[in-house]
């Protein structure tokens, strides 16, 4: 049986999965933000793959600040979450992940993560366009929320209704 921590982490990966295809329902915004990664020079694919597990990330940085479990995550505001990605420094981000991933993905992207972070120079700039372009997709789906201030479980119903994968 998974810890809680194991089970906070993969709440925060679902987080990260789900975001770009709610977004997405307005196909226009999907065509834009590939058009704004490769005028980066970033991969389409690796820099949404990057976007999802910057969320996780992020998501799973201020839980931890905040001793949230995997089910309080449900409660955490999304602008939490935007501020976390653009106000954290990107080595912040890697402290206290999981040893092991049930995803091998989401493994190997934190890698890739951990990478950019330590390498610097333009896989630094990369980060700081990827954590802007995550931002992007939070107020989006915040601007969409009929509540005030979205949460983690506002996303997660959302993603529910639009019948992703949970």
């Amino acid at each position: 049986m998974p810890s809680d921590h194991d089970m906070l982490w993969r709440r925060c990966a679902l987080l990260g999965r789900v975001l770009l295809p709610l977004v997405d329902q307005e196909p226009w915004r999907q065509a834009r933000r590939h058009e704004t990664l490769r005028a980066r020079g970033i991969d389409t694919a690796a820099g949404e793959r990057m976007i999802e597990i910057f969320a996780a990330l992020a998501a799973h940085a201020v839980a931890l600040d905040a001793s949230l479990s995997a089910a309080e995550l449900d409660a955490l505001p999304l602008k939490v979450v935007a501020d976390a990605a653009t106000g954290k420094r990107d080595y912040e981000l890697l402290a206290g992940l999981p040893d092991t991933y049930a995803d091998d993905r989401d493994g190997q992207a934190v890698d890739v993560f951990r990478l950019y972070t330590y390498k610097g120079g333009q896989y630094s700039h990369r980060l700081l366009l990827l954590s802007r372009e995550l931002c992007y997709v939070l107020n989006v789906l915040a601007e969409r929320s009929p509540t005030p201030s979205p949460t983690c479980g506002d996303v997660f119903r959302r993603a529910a209704e639009a019948d992703l994968p949970q």
